[in-house]
């Protein structure tokens, strides 16, 4: 029982990480230091999605389904749990390299708003 809480807890945290990579720029909009936590954890989470590495969180979850006895999963959290819902035929380089890409495009916009936020203050 007590490692699948720590699975579930991993499995949280590991989401909530993902949401702050693709979202946390718009934190930025009213505080602008929170692009000092941000853009790195966006710079991990491009590299991460561009590049096909696997977060250090997803063999820690897997290890630990696998301690309470569950069956685990042998892709990367994204293919397990997002990846179906969004993209049901599979991920290949393409549509990581898209994703990563998005991912990229999108936050810069966000820092835009932000930097001209910012700009206008100052005057």
């Amino acid at each position: 029982m007590g490692y699948r809480l720590l699975a579930d807890a991993v499995l949280a945290v590991h989401f909530l990480f993902i949401v702050f990579v693709i979202f946390g720029g718009l934190l930025a909009i009213r505080w602008p230091r929170a692009a000092w936590i941000h853009l790195p954890c966006l710079a991990w989470g491009a590299a991460i999605v561009t590049k096909g590495w696997v977060c250090p969180l997803t063999p820690l979850e897997v290890r630990l389904r696998r301690l309470a006895g569950e069956a685990g999963y042998e892709d990367s959290f994204i293919e397990h749990y997002i990846l179906g819902l969004v993209y049901p035929g599979g991920l290949t380089a393409g549509v990581q390299a898209f994703l990563g890409g998005l991912l990229v495009a999108f936050n810069l916009v966000v820092y835009g708003v932000v930097w001209w936020a910012w700009r206008g203050c100052r005057r």
